[in-house]
């Protein structure tokens, strides 16, 4: 049994911004539709860690941006697996695997991970992933970086968890990648919900490549802070794209059925 689906939702479509709270609506359709043979990326931990926070004191923490969100992300994993588990059906196993760049930049713990994800399926289990942001420090991970870009041609970054997905998605040859936002897709016009790309798709690899670069310099923007928005969600999926996994980017508040099978509103990227 192989990986039929890597997934991966943003910090911004697990949050009611209005009520500054989690979704739980969101977490309940999640867990009523995960299953073995699916690998999830979730964001969330940091944001969530930072309005449990404030919720419990009434004052966002100060001083240090890279150790504010290590206290804030250490705060809300916790409470992001919690939540996962929750509505998760009982029969199934959950299990949390925390990543880095270095361990997709090493082939000996790239190929340890990939064996861990093929035998969630076998063992009725679903993974659940994220960045390990509370020990995460910017300026050790540049220095490790550049460190690797003195040796290796393409080195993986993992700077945020659309690229994880899609490292994710190549390392074990899933037949889909679906990547949700707070956007129904990718839009012609970011400024016009009705000018979404529905479907991008192409015989040859060369012409794929070349619709996703066209479509690229409609994107501007992203949903918050530190985030690459549609131009870096769409440079991260490519690779995965012409390499014949299909893309698709969405949004939560949609069935991940609805999604898959296209009844609802998102953008396919797949070579025809």
């Amino acid at each position: 049994m192989g990986i039929d689906l890597v997934g991966k939702i943003g910090s911004m479509a697990l949050i009611r911004r209005e009520e500054m709270d989690m979704d739980y609506n969101i977490f309940a359709r999640l867990g009523r539709e995960l299953r073995p043979g699916m690998v999830w990326i979730s964001s969330g931990a940091t944001e969530i860690g930072r309005l449990d926070f404030l919720r419990r004191t009434g004052r966002e923490l100060s001083g240090d941006l890279e150790d504010v969100k290590t206290d804030y992300s250490a705060q809300g994993q916790a409470i992001l697996m919690e939540n996962y588990r929750r509505f998760l059906a009982p029969e199934y196993s959950l299990r949390q695997l925390l990543v880095e760049h270095t361990h997709f930049n090493h082939p000996e713990t790239a190929d340890f991970i990939r064996r861990f994800l093929e035998r969630c399926p076998e063992q009725n289990a679903v993974p659940i992933i994220n960045y390990n942001d509370p020990v995460s420090f910017e300026e050790n991970r540049k220095m490790e970086l550049s460190l690797l870009r003195q040796n290796h041609r393409d080195v993986v970054e993992c700077v945020d968890n659309d690229e994880t997905a899609s490292v994710v998605a190549r390392l074990d040859h899933a037949k889909t990648l679906l990547i949700l936002t707070s956007a129904d897709g990718i839009y012609r016009d970011p400024a016009d919900p009705s000018t979404i790309v529905r479907e991008l798709s192409a015989k040859e690899p060369a012409a794929l490549e070349a619709a996703v670069r066209e479509l690229q310099k409609s994107c501007v923007g992203a949903s918050r802070q530190g985030a690459g928005g549609a131009f870096a969600k769409l440079n991260y999926i490519l690779p995965c794209a012409l390499n014949g996994t299909h893309v698709v980017i969405g949004s939560p508040r949609f069935h991940l059925r609805e999604l898959l099978e296209g009844s609802v509103p998102a953008t396919h990227i797949y070579l025809a």
